[in-house]
């Protein structure tokens, strides 16, 4: 959606929750803003600090130094208030009040929603896709996502050198409620024995058959990735399978929150520098309503319709694949 306005002033908020890369991404927007001659206005908190008003200029030395910290300067914060159109509106005084021209929202669904709300307002703005789980259709990849699959990676190779030492079965959850992304691409490239995600029914018998017949061929240890929105619960699962006797003690490894911090590895660190540029260089040019997303190598601006008009699967060919490479 295009519409024709004159910008000034950018307004930048980080939503939901945090992934490695949005620093970088904040860093791009500002710095990127600054050289076409607009204010940049940091927004605290998210859309929490939008409805409160708790924003602050930024300069090109706010955001040095800030490539390589995971998190964001800014902070974030789940709004739930913001479904209520009062509080809709709370924010957009606080947006007028400052002067605030346009837009620049960072995060993920639930993000890209909030921002769609602006827009029918009659906000400007634009969405920079940010989720670990890379859940979000119309990108290839959000921000984040790359470096949280290297620090899962690095943590099943450090839990299969343990497992080895010890002739044992580790069940490792990744985050991914309703996606099960990160596990299936961690089990194809860590060579996990079996990867449990929310899309495919689990079996537990099948589950106890796999890990029985690593053990029978000889196999020092056994990996399995869990989607943490895989059921039954892993808890439930490593009971069960306990109780199998198949031959490998069974230990439990959730990963949990780090998954989400620590360095944005150099893809992330480019990614969001490229998302970040092209979201102020799409206000400036009167776009309002779309969001980066990453097609292919190009960068190109996705409508929020074509964002929201259907669900991101897992690709069910790699799926497929991890199931074969494991045997």
């Amino acid at each position: 959606m295009t519409e024709s306005r004159s910008i000034k002033t950018i307004g930048l908020l980080t939503s939901g929750g945090d992934a490695p890369g949005m620093n970088p991404c904040i860093r791009a927007v500002v710095r990127a803003g600054l050289a076409r001659g607009l204010q940049v206005i940091g927004v605290e908190d998210g859309f929490e600090g939008l409805i409160n008003g708790r924003f602050h200029p930024m300069g090109p030395r706010d955001v040095g130094g800030i490539l390589q910290r995971g998190g964001t300067i800014l902070r974030t914060a789940r709004c739930k208030d913001f479904i209520d159109q009062k509080y809709q509106r709370e924010a957009i005084r606080s947006i007028n009040n400052a002067a605030i021209d346009g837009l620049v929202v960072i995060g993920g669904d639930g993000s890209m929603h909030g921002a769609q709300q602006l827009v029918d307002r009659g906000i400007a703005v634009v969405g920079v896709p940010a989720s670990i789980d890379n859940d979000i259709f119309g990108t290839d990849m959000c921000i984040g996502v790359d470096t949280a699959l290297n620090t899962i990676v690095d943590a099943i190779d450090k839990l299969r050198d343990t497992a080895s030492s010890h002739n044992r079965a580790f069940l490792v959850e990744t985050m991914g409620r309703e996606s099960g992304y990160l596990a299936m691409q961690a089990g194809i490239v860590t060579g996990a024995e079996l990867v449990l995600v929310p899309e495919v029914e689990t079996d537990v018998e099948q589950v106890g058959q796999v890990m029985e017949a690593a053990y029978r061929r000889g196999k020092s240890h056994c990996i399995v990735v869990v989607a943490e929105g895989a059921r039954p619960p892993i808890s439930e699962l490593a009971e069960r399978i306990n109780s199998m006797e198949m031959g490998f003690s069974t230990r439990v490894t959730i990963l949990g929150h780090i998954q989400r911090g620590g360095k944005p590895s150099a893809f992330d660190r480019l990614l969001a520098s490229r998302f970040g540029t092209k979201a102020v260089e799409y206000l400036v040019e009167g776009k309002t309503g779309v969001m980066t997303g990453l097609n292919g190598s190009a960068v190109e601006a996705v409508p929020f319709s074509q964002v929201f008009s259907k669900r991101k699967s897992l690709p069910m060919d790699q799926y497929k694949m991890a199931k074969t490479l494991a045997q």
